[in-house]
């Protein structure tokens, strides 16, 4: 029978060795990331990776899901808001810099790149762009009932592949030092959504 003093002890060291390992794949990538050095830096035995999280790889996967969780807390209370969609997209756009100066989209790209070979790996992945699309579809869902837009309109698959794959690419050309059309296209997105705007306040306006 495991004490519950020994529980929370478990439980920081998972924790400690998670801060670490997300400090090191955000400043060196996983070419920097060993055993050895995430339980010096997290201040724990080395035996200690493997008796939590039994491999150096699936340390890796509980950085991405871990801060993947958090991510997505905070998204889902953002599109949450009784706001209009267009005020929540732009936020949205905003967090994208803060997320890619944390270091965010470095630690899920790193495991993507490592799950290409390794289809264990791969699937973990696959779930962590499943739980963004989950947040992105019911964000559409609802800013599509409140533009009036229908199905064919604002298909929402569509609409959450477009969204995901400008990101993610996004992301690759910004750690590769390439911004060039990436503030055009969100100008030209958001004039989209203010016509939608626009034209629902004239709607809701007729119907007065």
């Amino acid at each position: 029978m495991v004490s519950e003093p020994e529980r929370v002890a478990w439980g920081r060291g998972a924790e400690a060795l998670l801060d670490a390992a997300e400090r090191l794949l955000v400043s060196e990538g996983r070419d920097g990331l060993t055993t050895r050095r995430v339980a010096r830096a997290a201040g724990v035995n080395q035996g200690l990776v493997y008796h939590h999280f039994g491999s150096l790889e699936e340390l890796m996967l509980a950085v991405l899901e871990r801060f993947t969780e958090r991510l997505i807390e905070r998204q889902r209370e953002m599109y949450a808001r009784d706001v209009p969609f267009r005020d929540k997209w732009l936020e949205a756009m905003g967090y994208m810099e803060a997320d890619l100066a944390a270091g965010y989209p470095k630690v899920w790209l790193e495991l993507q790149a490592l799950g290409w070979n390794r289809p264990e790996l791969r699937s973990r992945v696959i779930g962590v762009n499943e739980a963004w699309r989950s947040v992105l579809r019911e964000a559409f869902s609802k800013a599509r009932d409140e533009y009036g837009l229908t199905e064919q309109q604002l298909p929402l698959e569509a609409a959450v592949s477009v969204v995901m794959t400008f990101t993610r690419g996004g992301d690759v050309e910004r750690l590769s030092g390439i911004s060039t059309g990436h503030a055009e296209l969100l100008r030209w997105f958001d004039a989209w959504l203010l016509a939608l705007e626009q034209g629902r306040e004239v709607r809701d306006g007729d119907g007065d």
